[in-house]
């Protein structure tokens, strides 16, 4: 069975991520708004931090403002520090609950029919809470009062009210809730599981996996920490998570600007450097600040507030605006990291800010979603850029993996053919004497024998003439100098080749077809040149069937002469190929494999290269590639 494409399998894992993912945020989306909203509730502000809810029930009617969940959250005047909200619930069945969106303060207490239905304590509610409180049909047609205190920011509801059964707005409370602790932990466990992968890698892959390991836990911590679901579960603990957001956002900016670094460089003047260098020395600036706050009992909270919210909410602008330019000049430059990136980071802006116009137009009351599944795609397209760089070293890794290969093979080819040189070369002048003295006295017994006689000594002079020849290549082999060095005109010289092998091509039935450019000029020996293309085209046309055809081509390519010669014979499989130029190795039936030795040598003496390129059934090319003169 055939395995999918790795990239295919990627994609469709991705989209059947999506395909669940989107369907469950449409679904919190499309809860956020229902046929059980009241219309409208009351607000009146309190300059009693211990105002009783009798009291508050005894006040007039002119105290108290009407608010509707289009409106802006109403502003709290100066020096008010509670208040007092009124809720009238419509006629309601049995098993059904209120649900508010959030209400901002620290403390927040519920009352219905002057009882405490409810009650919140956490000085660390900057997000605001939400609000589920269970009611029977006999509260309906009552009026609800919640008693708020505190806080950074104004008092008062944001959002809508519904009053549903209880099991449907309790569905709705868990999954707006835990969205952010979904997304949050879902960061963290990834985060986690390349940190155990990144341990496996050598140390050059380790730094950045590791800087990807901090941005998704950053990320990760950020979103659980600012959780409006997390003071419900932390209580007086909420300090805590705000320690740990404060952490995990000294350790992101750095971390995000590094790892841009690392992948895309300094930039211009080393302006991203620059700027990474500022962000650590920033973070640990405000590290230490949180520190001796602490150590203080808080006493420096504004101060530490105004440094670590309003300065560092304008150095991540500057961030990310820097970041994005560069991000969008490196993809103009076709940089396919680069459009990776802004591709990621583009689409979690758009989803942010969509939402923002949304959250405005709506008149602050729309819930934001989706701006942190714009967050994890901005996450994976990191992961992406990071699988990339793996998979650029895993092919370069491959690629020199078959240079060495072929190193190899180049290497054991060439210490075969310094062995045989070597042999060649000592035994070829001694064994060439003896036959040629052995074949004069087989010529002069010959002439004096019989027809019969005759005959044998014939054969056995064409064994000695063909032994001869075998020595001769030996030679030839060992010793491919080129004794006499001129300058070649290759057209020249391949057209005389033609002309002695075109009658041995038509005893085989083919032809052998011209196609020489003019002004093609080489270094080389005539003798040795037409020696070298005389071995070539007759392993051609040895290998030629019916309607044969041999197409010998020359051209100019930059500082080289390029020649073909093409046959359409029986060709060759990918292992023949391989074996091509060794000693003894032949497809002929009483080849010895010395020709191609001995044209290989020849065409390295003259600087050159051969090329090989073969079918079985469809023919054989040979290009041989020598420096232009």
């Amino acid at each position: 069975m055939k395995l999918p494409n790795p990239k295919i399998a990627a994609t469709l894992l991705l989209f059947l991520l999506l395909s669940a993912i989107v369907p469950y945020g449409a679904a919190i989306v499309s809860a956020g708004s229902s046929d059980s909203t009241l219309p409208s509730w009351e607000i009146r502000f309190g300059s009693a931090e211990a105002e009783t809810v009798e009291e508050a029930v005894a006040a007039s009617e002119d105290e108290w403002i009407r608010v509707t969940p289009h409106d802006n959250k109403s502003e709290t005047p100066r020096g008010t520090s509670s208040a007092w909200l009124r809720i009238s619930l419509p006629q309601i069945s049995d098993k059904s609950a209120l649900f508010i969106d959030k209400v901002y303060g620290n403390n927040v207490k519920a009352y219905l029919n002057n009882a405490l239905v409810y009650e919140s304590e956490n000085k660390y509610n900057f997000n605001g809470i939400k609000i589920l409180i269970p009611l029977s049909k006999g509260d309906g047609g009552q009026e609800l009062y919640i008693w708020t205190q505190g806080g950074s920011k104004d008092l008062g509801i944001e959002g809508e009210i519904r009053v549903d059964r209880y099991n449907e707005l309790l569905s709705i409370y868990v999954k707006q809730g835990l969205m952010d602790l979904i997304i949050g932990t879902t960061l963290i466990f990834i985060a986690i599981v390349l940190l155990i992968c990144s341990l496996f890698l050598k140390k050059g892959f380790f730094t950045g996996g590791f800087l990807l390991v901090l941005i998704t836990l950053s990320l990760g911590v950020v979103v659980v920490t600012y959780s409006s679901f997390l003071p419900s579960i932390l209580g007086d603990y909420g300090n805590v998570a705000l320690v740990f957001f404060d952490l995990a956002l000294y350790t992101l900016l750095p971390s995000f600007t590094l790892y841009f670094e690392r992948i895309f460089g300094p930039g211009k003047k080393q302006i991203v450097t620059r700027f990474r260098k500022f962000q650590m020395v920033y973070s640990i600036f405000c590290l230490s600040l949180m520190i001796i706050n602490i150590l203080l009992s808080y006493q420096l909270e504004d101060f530490y507030r105004f440094m670590t919210s309003s300065v560092l909410g304008v150095i991540m602008i500057v961030q990310f605006v820097l970041l994005v330019s560069l991000a969008f000049i490196h993809a103009y430059r076709r940089n396919t990291d680069a459009i990776v990136f802004t591709t990621g980071f583009t689409v979690f802006a758009l989803m942010s800010i969509s939402e923002l116009i949304k959250y405005y137009v709506s008149g602050e009351s729309y819930q934001l979603y989706w701006w942190k599944w714009g967050m994890v795609g901005f996450v994976i397209s990191l992961i992406i850029i990071l699988g990339r760089r793996f998979t650029r070293n895993h092919e370069q890794l491959v690629e020199y993996s078959r240079k060495l290969e072929k190193f190899n093979n180049d290497l054991q080819r060439s210490e075969k053919m310094e062995i045989i040189s070597e042999l060649a070369a000592s035994v070829a002048h001694e064994v060439r004497n003896p036959l040629q003295v052995t074949r004069g006295f087989l010529q002069i017994l010959g002439e004096r024998s019989d027809h019969k006689e005759r005959e044998y000594m014939q054969m056995a002079i064409a064994e000695l003439d063909r032994a001869t020849v075998i020595i001769s290549d030996f030679l030839t082999f060992a010793k491919p100098g080129l004794e006499t060095i001129e300058r070649l005109d290759v057209s020249e010289e391949l057209r005389h080749v033609s002309g002695i092998l075109s009658p041995l091509a038509n005893l085989q039935g083919g032809v052998i077809e011209l196609n020489l450019q003019s002004g093609l000029c080489v270094i080389g020996s005539s003798a040795k040149f037409k020696q070298a293309f005389i071995n070539i085209i007759k392993n051609s046309i040895e290998a030629l069937q019916d309607n044969g055809l041999i197409r010998v081509t020359a051209w100019k390519s930059g500082a080289h002469i390029m020649i073909s010669v093409r046959d359409n014979g029986e060709g060759m499989n990918g292992s023949e190929l391989t074996r091509l130029g060794e000693p003894y190795y032949s497809n002929k039936t009483k080849g010895t494999g010395l020709g191609l030795m001995v044209t290989f040598r020849i065409i390295e003496a003259m600087e050159g290269t051969t090329e090989f390129q073969s079918e079985k059934g469809e023919g054989t090319e040979i290009i041989v590639k020598l420096p232009k003169v």
